[in-house]
């Protein structure tokens, strides 16, 4: 068998610019496709270069998104949607052509040549933004994943002086496709270059899926010896079998979430919630907009990997842009931070806590213009909010891969809190001049029992013993002692407030609210003190007494009239 090769021929194409909006039908308006590709060149134009370049005009959200990236409170269904459509536009070549993209792992058997199967998305998924080197890809336990598998078949040519054979194709198919979770088959079809599998899991964290595809190709060969009427012929049968495949990383994202609730002494409801994970927030009624959303947001961006495709038969291969691009939801944590809707009249945020992570912005594209965070931050895993409505009923919890919400587990029985009253006092013990002692005290309203402050640093504080709280005044954080007493020493006159932080109520019970207390220090306020203002004040009079003296010894030494002459 004689190769013929000749030296590949590949053009570059970057597809830095992603498909206008609107200029594909892919399931989307124009302002929705307009937000897909924060991946994209942010190279601006204005609406009079656009209009003469392309002839037409583009909405606000279209020229908005030219310039900058667009962000989500929540993860948006644009990115499947666009997945979808965009995957129909995916085509495969014919027996002597094998189409993959750059990142495909090819085989090569005897005749089976350049075949893949590569993963083209899994959706719904989130692709998460966590720290440098950890950026997880979560997947709903319940999706859809969509691969790309092709190869060519190589024909020999044959022949020798003393016989001739002729080779020909005689079948060839894609025998079965399956999907693996961890080696077990989870799902299958059969004889698509396009596959699209529905999937299902339950019960797992950490996974691997596997796209695994079955080529099978029958060859014919023909060969005949002699010649005129003394020729003779055989036919025999060639077959080989490939199985090609690719794997992802993913965890399973599935939420389930146990409230804690409070009720606060004027009737407000108080709710926490905490995951091992990261999650999106919390709606609290059906009837109102009242909702809290923790620190991640979101952005969607092309997967660059299919941004070309390779075209490759016997003696060529060429390298074009592709006309199937997957979307991804992308998750990072917000410098915007926490938030409660409604801004003005919706729940306050009483509590955020999580695990302490570095910045990501290593892990985000540099064409991607989004508010990341730019150093350490707190994951917000817990969330603790104060609302004057919560229907308990009502309450939804939402991940941070589209369509997941979380499972409500019923909080164990005596798990609520019914918030009371605290009572702070300060009292001056001792002053002078230039310090006063004062006296902090802290009450149960109800009992008058001493509140008890101990700070301990804890990253979750539902279901701990330990009371967290203290009371500040001026600059300084004091704690009560088994008293509920607190001492502290003022050095600057001033009317001085102390306010009681009581920290969470997750974690003890009974559970405080806040107080503050006044107290007034002023050095006049002892009779030491005014001795010493007397004292001082005499001190700074002295040089006016002397003036007024030596004013006056002088008039009586010379006179009137001598001041009269003078004057003449």
């Amino acid at each position: 068998m004689v190769a013929i090769l000749i030296a590949s021929l590949i053009t570059s194409v970057v597809s830095a610019n992603p498909p206008r909006p609107g200029t594909e039908a892919n399931g989307l308006t124009e302002n929705e496709s307009a937000t897909l590709w924060s991946r994209d060149a942010d190279a601006y134009i204005t609406q009079a270069e656009y209009q003469q370049r392309y002839g037409d005009t583009r909405t606000v959200i279209h020229q908005l998104a030219n310039g900058t990236d667009i962000t989500f409170k929540r993860p948006p269904a644009t990115a499947a949607t666009w997945t979808r459509n965009d995957f129909t536009d995916l085509n495969a070549g014919d027996t002597e052509t094998s189409v993959y993209p750059p990142h495909a792992a090819l085989h090569d058997g005897e005749f089976i040549k350049d075949a893949h199967a590569t993963i083209f998305a899994v959706q719904p998924s989130t692709h998460g933004h966590l720290e440098s080197g950890v950026t997880p890809h979560y997947i709903a336990p319940e999706g859809t994943l969509r691969g790309f598998i092709d190869y060519r078949v190589r024909v020999p040519n044959e022949s020798d002086t003393a016989e001739s054979t002729t080779w020909s194709l005689a079948a060839h198919e894609i025998e079965e496709i399956r999907l693996q979770k961890d080696g077990e088959t989870i799902a299958k079809t059969s004889g698509t270059h396009t596959p699209v599998l529905d999937y299902q899991i339950s019960d797992d964290w950490n996974a691997t899926l596997t796209l695994e595809a079955d080529i099978h190709v029958r060859l014919r060969q023909a060969v005949r010896t002699g010649a005129g009427t003394q020729s003779a012929g055989t036919v025999s049968y060639h077959t080989e079998t490939h199985t090609v495949s690719d794997s992802i990383a993913v965890k399973i994202y599935d939420l389930s979430a146990s409230p804690y609730y409070a009720t606060f002494p004027n009737g407000d409801a108080g709710v926490a919630i905490f995951q091992t994970q990261p999650w999106q927030g919390y709606t609290l009624t059906d009837e109102t907009d009242a909702r809290v959303r923790g620190i991640w947001r979101f952005y969607t961006a092309r997967d660059t990997n299919w941004d070309t495709l390779v075209s490759a038969n016997q003696t060529a291969s060429t390298e074009y842009e592709s006309d199937a691009i997957p979307v991804y939801v992308h998750a990072y944590p917000s410098r915007i931070g926490p938030r409660a809707e409604p801004v003005r009249d919706g729940p306050d945020i009483l509590e955020t806590w999580g695990i302490k992570r570095g910045t990501p912005t290593g892990t985000i594209d540099e064409n991607v213009d989004i508010e990341v965070v730019n150093q350490s931050y707190t994951t917000t895993y817990g969330v603790a909010v104060r609302s004057q409505t919560l229907d308990r009923e009502a309450l939804r919890v939402a991940g941070i891969v589209r369509g997941v919400n979380a499972s409500i587990v019923e909080p164990p029985s005596g798990s609520e809190r019914q918030l009371r009253e605290s009572t702070l006092t300060a009292d001056i013990l001792w002053q002078n001049q230039s310090q006063a002692l004062v006296e902090v005290q802290l009450r149960d309203s109800q009992t008058g029992d001493p509140i008890v402050l101990a700070n301990e640093s804890r990253w979750s504080p539902i279901g701990g013993d330990t009371r967290e709280g203290y009371i500040t005044i001026g600059e300084k954080r004091v704690e009560t002692n088994a008293f509920g007493i607190a001492l502290v020493t003022l050095d600057d006159p001033d009317i001085y407030t102390a306010r009681y932080y009581p920290g969470s109520w997750l974690g003890k019970n009974p559970a405080y609210v806040s107080d503050t207390a006044t107290v007034r220090w002023h050095p006049l306020g002892t009779i030491d003190g005014w001795f010493a203002f007397i004292f001082e004040s005499f001190w700074q009079l002295i040089p006016f007494f002397v003036m007024f003296y030596a004013g006056h010894r002088l008039l009586r030494m010379l006179g009137p009239e001598d001041l009269f002459q003078q004057d003449q």
